[in-house]
Order: structure tokens, then C-alpha cells, then sequence
């Protein structure tokens, strides 16, 4: 159990709001090939497992609450990610866990927080976790923060309108040749698992926009750019709080 929580509740679909239904009814069946043969599980030993919270506001302007890993950490330095991390044997299930590790993170109160669906688990090669990600609708949300430096850098409230704007999206070439979805915002660069993810979402959920699929760029320039133009539209705390 959390603290303040007295159970973490089962995800329930039904309990979405009408805002958020689109969101739920493109996550629900989302297969793991969609993503690529990269994203599956591999024969073998059964990888480590993970948890992220996607978690949502709703009403007219939606937002979505991402991190800002600290550029001190050995796996996924300086990227952005949804809250979440490795299952700990004392979780209850991917709920608990991504649950437990956004209050860790970011300060968030899960009590605010209605599990809506969890997808299936993909796969993350270069750290060789398995993950869930946990759909879900921030009912009532609270103040966040960055509370472990050593953690997370910035903490973001980025509304979709901004990741669906076609001048925010682009694909991305990475470190290792892969291509896929990414999105600019707030002088940072939304990409790989996350980036993929939320790409997936917004296509499924009728929310996407058109956008330039065909404007590619390496990484390195990517972020170049990002810090260049800092186009913003999110709300970001570095150590300060990012109130309701």
C-alpha cells in the first residue's frame, strides 16, 4: 500500500472521463508490433520489469505530466520520460509500481490518481527492461516537484495541444540509426520509448494531427534546435513546485 492510499485501484476504462475516452479506447488493445519487432519481448530469460504513468488531466486543454531525467544517470541521461521505474518485489502490480515511483520522483499524490488501463509490456533493449505502461486520468491533480535531484531535473505538465501542434513534431534519428517519433517542447526533446509511446497514443486516439513524418533529424541536432528556439507551452519545475 502507498501511504495515504488506503488500495490502489484496479484500471478501470469505464471510469474515464468523456475528454479522456478517445485516449483510453486507442490504448486499450495497442499491441506491442505496432512499435516494432525492437519493442517485443525476447526469447529467454524473463527480462527485469518496469512501470510508467502516463497520466492525463482532462477538460478542454489536457495535459500530460512528463520528467526530465537527470543528466547524472547511467541509463537514459537527460532524456524525458514518463514517471515510473523498476517493480519492486513489495509492489502490488505495474499500478503500485508506477504509482509509487511518481510520488518518488515528482511529489505527485497518488490519492488524485484514477488507473484507467495498463498496456501491453515493452520491451527497452538498451536497458533490457520490460515495461507496463499504466494509462491513467489525473483527477485531482496536485502540486509537483523535483524532490530527488539525483533523479529528475525538471518536472513538466505539457499540454497535448502542444505535442499535437505539427511545428512541435519531427522524427528523430538516434544514437544507434533507429528512427522513430519525436516531439520539440519547452527546449527539450521528447523521443525514443517515450516519444514512441505518446506518438502511438495520439495516433490511435484521433487526437494526432497532420504532421511532416519526412523531416529528419539526428539527435544531436534535434537538441541543438531545442535549446535554440525553447518553444514552450509547457509548464516546468526545476526545484520549485508546478502547482495545480
Amino acid at each position: 500500500m502507498l501511504p495515504g492510499v488506503p488500495a490502489v485501484p484496479d484500471p478501470d476504462p469505464a471510469a474515464a472521463p468523456a475528454e479522456l475516452r478517445p485516449l483510453v479506447d486507442g490504448a486499450l488493445g495497442l499491441d506491442p508490433a505496432w512499435f516494432g519487432a525492437r519493442r517485443q519481448a525476447p526469447a529467454g530469460p524473463v527480462p527485469r520489469r518496469a512501470s510508467v504513468l502516463m497520466l492525463f488531466t482532462a477538460g478542454p486543454d489536457p495535459e500530460v505530466l512528463l520528467t526530465e531525467r537527470a543528466s547524472t544517470l547511467r541509463s537514459h541521461a537527460g532524456q524525458v520520460a514518463f514517471p515510473g521505474g523498476r517493480v519492486d518485489p513489495t509492489d502490488t502490480g505495474p499500478v503500485h509500481a508506477a504509482l509509487r515511483e511518481a510520488r518518488e520522483e515528482t511529489g505527485l499524490d497518488p490519492a488524485g490518481v484514477v488507473p484507467l488501463a495498463v498496456l501491453p509490456e515493452l520491451f527497452i533493449p538498451p536497458t533490457g527492461f520490460l515495461v507496463s505502461p499504466v494509462l491513467a486520468h489525473w483527477a485531482a491533480p496536485s502540486p509537483v516537484r523535483v524532490v530527488d535531484a539525483g533523479e529528475v531535473a525538471r518536472v513538466l505538465r505539457v499540454p497535448v495541444g502542444v505535442l499535437t501542434d505539427p511545428a512541435h513534431r519531427f522524427t528523430v534519428r538516434g544514437p544507434r540509426g533507429h528512427t522513430g517519433p519525436a516531439f520539440r517542447c519547452a527546449g527539450l526533446v521528447i523521443w525514443g520509448f517515450t516519444g514512441g509511446l505518446l506518438s502511438a497514443l495520439l495516433h490511435r486516439s484521433g487526437w494526432e494531427r497532420p504532421w511532416d513524418a519526412g523531416r529528419i533529424e539526428d539527435l544531436d541536432d534535434a537538441w541543438a534546435r531545442a535549446r535554440d528556439t525553447d518553444q514552450g507551452g509547457a509548464r516546468v519545475s526545476d526545484h520549485g513546485v508546478v502547482d495545480r
